[in-house]
C-alpha cells in the first residue's frame, strides 16, 4: 500500500497540496509557539548597565501561595524588594569579593523643552558598565552627570544647569560631566552618593548589591559565602544573563505570561489543524470514492485502505515538516516582535529558539496528521465490498460511531461550560469559562458537521429556490445531495466565524466593562501626576486649601496576598489594593461604606468589598494579615465594608501604608474633586499650582479615563493577535478546501454544458451554491459564538451586556462570503475554460 500511496501523490496534486498547506501552516505556527515558550522558559534578558558585575544580590521577589491543601505555587511579587544598606559591608567582607556596590535606582525626569524620563543612580555604580566621562568630572553635591544621548536631547553641556524631577519634587543641578557607555539604551543620569540616597527616598536601603570577584576567586565559592553571611535575609543571587532581570524587573512576570500564551495558542492551533486536515482528507477521499470502491470490490481490506490513505497523509506530513523547519523560527520571531511592540514582553528579552521546540512541533504535526487522516478516512474505508460501487455513485449519509460519541461529548461539555458561565460565575471573571465554550462548541459542530449541515441546508432550501430561480434550485439540490462535502467546506467557515465573533466580542465586552468600572469609580474632576512617577503627598494640604476644591486625596495602587486568613484559590491572583486618603476618599472615589466608616482608613487599616470579607469570614473590627507587594507583612484592621463591583473586587487601604511598599515609594496620583460648578476654575488653579512645581502635571477626568481605556486596549491587543492567527489559518483552510472541492467537478460541469447549460448559468449556479455553503458555515459559527456570548451576557447581569462594534459581525460575514465565493468561482472559471467534450472524457 505504501507504493500505491506514493504513486497517488503524483496524480492528485490538488488534493495533496491542500493537505500540505494545512499541515505546513499548522506545524509552522506550533513551532513558532514553541519558540515563544522556550523564550519564556529561558527568559533571558542580558545585562546592559550592570554588565561589569559578576554577581548581583537582590531582595527575594518570590512568594509562595497555596494552590491547594497539598500544593504551593511560587509567584513573583509585583514591587521591588529593597535590601538593608548594612548588607553591603557584609557582602564586601566575604572572601573572594573584590568590590560590593550598593545600588540606588529610582525614576527621574529631565525637564525642559524636550522632557525625558530617565533612570537615576549613584555615581559609584557607573563603573559597573563602565560609563566613561567624555567631558567634565564626577558629580558632587548639587551636580549631575548625564549620558550623552540625554544631554543632547536636553540641549545642555558640561557646566550648564538642568532641572531634574525626582521623588515628588524637582531642583536645578549643574551638569558636572557627560558620560557614554556602549550597549545601554536606557536614558541614565548619575548623582553623588549622598544625593542619590536622599532622592531615592530610602536612604537606609539599596535596590541591589553589585559584586565583582577578586582575581582567582570562584563564583560558586563566593555565592556560598554570601548566602552564609546573609543568613536571615532572604535574597536572590543572579549571574550570567539572569542579571538583566535586576535592570528590568518586568521580565519576570513577562516570562510567565509568554509561557501561558504560547501554550494556549499552540493547543488551539493543534485542535484547529486536526479538523482542517480531517476535512481536507475526507473531501479528497470522497472524491476518490469510485477508485476506493474498485479497490474494495477486488478484495482490498479496510485496514489496507486506511493504511494507504494514512500513508499518503504521512508522506505529505514529511514534506510539510521539512518546509516548517526554517519557517517556524521566522514566524516565531515576527510574533515575538509584535508582542514586544504591544508591551507584553520587555524589549530587553532575547528571543530564543533552538532545536527543542521543533520536537513538540513535529510531535503535534504527527498527531495532527494521524488524527486528521483517521477522522477523514473513517467514512471512506467503511464501505462493504458488495455495496462499494453503488456507494461510489450515490452518497449515503452516516458518521462513524466514535465520531458521533466524541461529538456528543463535546456538545455536553458545551452545555456544562455555558451553565457554569451563566449560573456560577459573575462579572468579567465569567470570561474564563466563556472563552473555552466557543471552542468546545465549534469542535462539536465540526465532528457532527454533516448532521447540522443537512439541517441548515433543509432550512435554507426553499428560500434559496424561491429567490434565485433555476440556478438556485439546482444549487440547493446539489448541496442536499452532497451533505458530507458541504460540511467539509462549511466547517472551516464555521471555525473562523465562531472564533472571530465569539472571542472578539468577549474582548470588547471585557474591555468596555473595565472602562466603565474605572469611570464609575472615579469621582475626581482632576488628577495631579508627576513626570518622575511619584507625587509628593505634602502637596495635598495646598490642594485642599484651594477654594475651588471640594476634596482631594492621594492615590496609589498595588497588589497584596492574604496570609491570615488564607483566601483560598483567589489568593493565587492576589488582592488588588488602592491606597487612598481618608479625608478625600468620599469625594474622589465612588465608594460608600455599607458597614463601618471609610474615615478610619488611616495607618494599618483596610476596607474590603463585601464578597471578599464574606469569603474570608471576616467583618468590621477583625484583623487580617497581608503580604504587601514588596514582601513586607502587615496586620491590618478592617474598618469598613462596601459593595464592590462584580469582577473588580479591589480593597481600599491608607495611602501612607501602601505607598512606601511600592517601587516608587510615593503616591502615583493626587485626585481632586471640584466644588459645585467650579470645575473650570479648579483646572485653572491646579495649573497655576503646577507652574510653581516643575514636573507636576494636571489632567482632567476625561483625559484620565481615555488613558485608562487606551491601556486596556493595548493589553487586549495580545488577545487580538491570537484570534487573528487562528482566523487567518482557518480562513486559508476555507480557500483550500473549497478550491479542492470545486476543482474536481470538471466532469459534472462538462455534462451540464453538453446538455445545454451555458458558462454563465454554471457560474450562477456555483455562485448560489457558494453563498449557500457560506451561509451554512456562518449560521453554525453564529450558533457556536452564541453558546459563549449568551451565557456571558447573562453572567454580567446588571453590570452590562455584550458590547462591541457591529462592524465585527459585518466583517466576519463579509469575509466569510467573499472567501467562499472567491474559492468557488475561480476554480469553476478555470474548469470551464476547456471544451465540454474533453472535460467529460477526463
Amino acid at each position: 500500500m505504501g507504493k500505491l500511496a506514493a504513486r497517488s501523490l503524483r496524480y492528485r496534486i490538488g488534493g495533496f497540496t491542500a493537505t500540505f498547506l494545512a499541515l505546513f501552516i499548522g506545524a509552522t505556527l506550533v513551532m513558532a509557539c514553541g519558540g515563544l515558550m522556550e523564550t519564556g522558559v529561558r527568559n533571558v534578558a542580558p545585562p546592559e548597565r550592570l554588565v561589569g558585575a559578576d554577581l548581583l544580590i537582590t531582595g527575594d521577589r518570590t512568594h509562595e501561595v497555596a494552590s491547594s491543601k497539598k500544593h504551593k505555587k511560587t509567584i513573583p511579587l509585583p514591587e521591588r524588594v529593597e535590601l538593608p544598606a548594612a548588607l553591603v559591608d557584609k557582602a564586601r567582607a566575604v572572601p573572594g569579593v573584590r568590590s560590593a556596590t550598593g545600588e540606588r535606582t529610582f525614576d527621574a525626569a529631565v525637564l525642559g523643552a524636550a522632557e525625558a524620563k530617565v533612570q537615576a543612580h549613584g555615581w559609584e555604580s557607573a563603573a559597573l558598565t563602565p560609563y566613561a566621562l567624555t567631558s567634565g568630572s564626577a558629580p558632587a553635591a548639587g551636580e549631575v552627570v548625564l549620558d550623552a544621548a540625554t544631554a543632547r536631547r536636553a540641549g545642555v553641556a558640561t557646566g550648564e544647569r538642568v532641572r531634574i524631577a525626582a521623588h515628588g519634587g524637582s531642583a536645578g543641578y549643574r551638569v558636572s560631566g557627560v558620560a557614554v557607555a556602549r550597549g545601554v539604551p536606557q536614558a541614565t543620569v548619575f548623582f553623588s552618593a549622598p544625593e542619590a540616597a536622599r532622592l531615592s527616598g530610602r536612604p537606609e536601603t539599596v535596590a541591589d548589591i553589585a559584586v565583582t570577584l577578586a582575581p582567582g576567586a570562584r563564583l560558586d565559592d563566593v555565592r556560598k559565602g554570601i548566602q552564609e553571611a546573609f543568613t536571615g535575609n532572604p535574597v536572590t543571587l543572579l549571574s550570567g544573563d539572569d542579571r538583566g532581570a535586576v535592570e528590568h524587573p518586568e521580565v519576570v512576570q513577562g516570562g510567565e505570561d509568554l509561557i501561558a500564551l504560547s501554550g494556549v495558542v499552540g493547543g488551539l492551533v493543534i485542535l484547529v489543524a486536526a479538523f482542517v486536515v480531517a476535512g481536507t482528507v475526507a473531501l479528497s477521499a470522497s472524491q476518490r470514492s469510485r477508485e476506493l470502491a474498485l479497490l474494495r470490490a477486488i478484495g482490498t481490506s479496510t485496514g489496507q485502505l486506511r493504511r494507504m490513505l494514512l500513508g499518503e497523509t504521512l508522506m505529505v506530513m514529511v514534506l510539510a515538516g521539512a518546509a516548517a523547519w526554517p519557517a517556524g523560527p521566522f514566524v516565531g520571531r515576527r510574533l515575538f516582535d509584535t508582542l514586544v511592540d504591544s508591551g507584553m514582553i520587555a524589549d530587553t528579552v532575547r528571543f530564543s529558539q533552538g532545536w527543542i521546540p521543533a520536537m513538540p512541533a513535529y510531535g503535534a504535526l504527527l498527531l495532527t496528521a494521524l488524527a486528521g487522516g483517521l477522522l477523514g478516512s473513517a467514512r471512506a474505508v467503511q464501505a462493504k465490498p458488495v455495496e462499494a460501487l453503488g456507494e461510489a455513485a450515490v452518497q449515503k449519509p452516516g458518521l462513524h460511531p466514535v465520531r458521533i460519541a466524541v461529538g456528543l461529548l463535546f456538545l455536553a461539555g458545551t452545555v456544562a461550560l455555558a451553565l457554569v458561565t451563566a449560573l456560577v460565575l459573575r462579572g468579567p471573571v465569567a470570561a474564563s469559562t466563556a472563552g473555552p465554550t466557543v471552542m468546545c462548541c465549534a469542535i462539536a459542530l465540526a465532528l457532527l458537521g454533516p448532521w447540522f449541515a443537512k439541517l441548515v441546508t433543509l432550512l435554507l432550501h426553499w428560500p434559496v429556490r424561491l429567490l434565485t430561480g433555476p440556478s438556485g434550485r439546482l444549487a440547493a439540490l446539489n448541496c442536499r445531495a452532497r451533505t458530507a462535502k458541504v460540511a467539509a467546506i462549511a466547517t472551516p467557515v464555521m471555525l473562523a466565524s465562531a472564533i472571530a465573533t465569539g472571542n472578539l466580542y468577549l474582548q470588547t465586552t471585557t474591555a468596555a466593562l473595565a472602562d466603565r468600572a474605572f469611570a464609575d469609580n472615579l469621582r475626581a474632576d482632576a488628577v495631579l501626576t508627576s513626570s518622575a512617577g511619584g507625587v509628593d503627598p505634602a502637596l495635598l494640604a495646598r490642594v485642599r486649601a484651594l477654594p475651588s476644591a471640594a476634596g482631594a486625596g492621594a492615590y496609589v495602587t498595588s497588589r497584596a496576598y492574604t496570609e491570615k486568613p488564607h483566601d483560598g484559590a483567589e489568593n493565587k491572583k492576589g488582592l488588588p489594593l488602592q491606597g487612598v486618603s481618608a479625608e478625600g476618599v468620599g469625594e474622589t472615589l465612588a465608594v460608600t461604606a455599607s458597614a463601618g466608616s471609610l474615615d478610619g482608613l488611616r495607618g494599618n487599616a483596610v476596607a474590603l468589598p463585601e464578597t471578599v470579607a464574606h469569603r474570608m469570614h471576616r467583618t468590621v473590627g477583625d484583623t487580617i494579615t497581608l503580604r504587601l507587594g514588596d514582601g513586607a507583612r502587615a496586620d491590618v484592621r478592617i474598618v469598613a465594608l462596601f459593595k464592590g463591583r462584580e469582577g473588580f473586587d479591589t480593597a481600599l487601604t491608607s495611602a501612607e501604608l501602601l505607598a512606601p511598599h511600592t517601587t516608587a515609594g510615593l503616591p502615583s496620583q493626587l485626585l481632586v474633586r471640584a466644588a459645585a460648578g467650579d470645575r473650570d476654575r479648579l483646572m485653572a488653579d491646579l495649573g497655576a499650582l503646577a507652574a510653581q512645581h516643575p514636573g507636576l502635571k494636571v489632567s482632567g477626568r476625561d483625559a484620565v479615563t481615555a488613558a485608562q481605556a487606551e491601556s486596556n486596549r493595548t493589553q487586549a491587543s495580545v488577545n487580538y493577535l491570537i484570534i487573528g492567527m487562528l482566523v487567518a489559518y482557518t480562513a486559508l483552510s476555507v480557500v483550500n478546501t473549497t478550491a479542492v472541492a470545486v476543482g474536481n467537478r470538471r466532469k459534472e460541469f462538462a455534462l451540464q454544458r453538453l446538455t445545454g447549460a451555458t458558462r454563465g448559468q454554471v457560474l450562477r449556479m456555483m455562485t448560489v451554491e457558494g453563498c449557500l455553503v457560506a451561509l451554512v458555515g456562518l449560521l453554525l459559527g453564529a450558533a457556536a459564538a452564541a453558546s459563549t456570548l449568551v451565557p456571558f451576557g447573562y453572567a454580567l447581569g446588571s453590570a452590562g451586556t455584550i458590547s462591541g462594534p457591529p462592524s465585527i459581525a459585518l466583517t466576519v460575514i463579509g469575509a466569510g462570503l467573499a472567501l467562499t465565493l472567491a474559492a468557488t468561482l475561480l476554480p469553476t472559471w478555470w474548469a470551464l475554460r476547456s471544451r465540454p467534450v474533453e472535460a467529460a472524457r477526463a
